[in-house]
């Protein structure tokens, strides 16, 4: 049976390879791809080449637990149907919508542990943001926002906007977000920022102070997430935090460094810095948490929230490139790109 799988060839060269693949064995499914979802910050430090020597691709997904080098195949937001199964497979499984933490391939072979069967009314591409959900609810975790906090957000990309979201869903003193992209802005409002700021704006530090300050309990964030992918926004994060305050830093530089002030007013602030990834739950909470629960608890914001209008852009798989280049050259005009398969059957 024909497939198409997305690879990596080297820096901006994105190819797409046809393949056979097998009938499911015993005990393995196959699943037909319907959507994949591109991650525009993990998956464009793979495009740029900026992925940091030595570091495995992924230590918690099948298959790509090794030494990252190219060619190299990634992603890990896919929604399709099971068409086939092998022996010793309940026949329940068989035309069941699934998401899987699988590379972009129109077809592909899975046990049904590593399956998440979605609900039959979700459609696929709200589906395939799952991780997105899971990552967004993993911050939240992480920076334990409290009842009248005043919150910052760097970054709303898509992962920054569902964090707004479920933000906005809490009792807090003020939700104020920041990125450059007024496209961007815009979606954060609708999702229930109480303000969104350009930190390019060379007074944003005392504004963000000026919107918090006004509640005249704090002087600076009691919280501030840095979700931006940009090294610059963890300094004016911790420029606009408060005493005490925390900075929840869940960008992944990859390569790039991060020049950061700890001089000055940081040393006596009592700001603590913490380093949030979604691959683990975090040690406070493995008494009664698990990543099933968390997932699970993904999937009920997904039908909450319903973010299908973030999805700005859609490209068969066979024009992947072109998908990488708009996220690579253009960011201002997309929040997230998904890759469909129709053209695969």
């Amino acid at each position: 049976m024909k497939v198409l799988a997305l690879q990596f060839d080297a820096p901006h060269r994105v190819s797409i390879q046809e393949e056979t693949l097998r009938l499911p064995d015993t005990g393995q499914v196959m699943v037909r791809v319907l959507v994949s979802a591109i991650s525009p910050g993990t998956e464009l430090l793979v495009y740029r080449g900026e992925w940091p020597q030595g570091l495995p691709v992924d230590e918690t997904i099948p298959g790509l637990a090794r030494e990252f080098q190219y060619p190299v195949r990634y992603g890990y937001s896919t929604v399709g149907v099971v068409e086939a199964i092998g022996r010793d497979v309940p026949g329940e499984w068989l035309s069941r919508l699934v998401f899987a933490f699988h590379a972009h391939q129109s077809r592909f072979l899975a046990s049904p542990e590593h399956l998440i069967p979605l609900p039959a009314s979700m459609s696929p591409e709200v589906g395939a943001l799952l991780p997105n959900m899971e990552t967004a609810i993993s911050f939240l975790m992480d920076g334990r926002p409290v009842i009248g906090e005043q919150v910052a957000v760097f970054g709303q990309g898509i992962v920054g906007l569902l964090t707004t979201a479920l933000l906005a869903r809490m009792p807090l003193g003020n939700l104020v977000t920041l990125d450059r992209y007024p496209l961007r802005r815009d979606a954060a409002l609708k999702l229930g920022a109480a303000a969104s700021l350009d930190p390019a704006e060379p007074t944003v530090v005392e504004e963000v102070r000026r919107l918090v300050d006004a509640s005249q309990f704090t002087e600076g964030t009691d919280l501030t997430y840095e979700l931006s992918g940009s090294p610059a926004a963890l300094d004016q994060a911790i420029a606009v935090t408060g005493f005490s305050g925390r900075v929840v830093i869940g960008s992944w530089y990859g390569a790039k460094r991060a020049n950061i002030d700890l001089g000055g007013r940081f040393h006596r602030s009592r700001i603590q810095l913490l380093s949030s990834q979604v691959s683990r739950i975090a040690p406070g909470f493995t008494g009664l948490w698990t990543k099933i629960r968390r997932l699970q608890i993904a999937l009920r914001m997904l039908r909450t929230i319903n973010p299908q209008a973030l999805i700005t852009h859609r490209f068969p798989v066979s024009r992947a490139p072109e998908a990488y280049r708009l996220l690579h050259e253009h960011p201002d005009k997309a929040i997230q790109v998904v890759l469909t398969y129709e053209d695969s059957k």
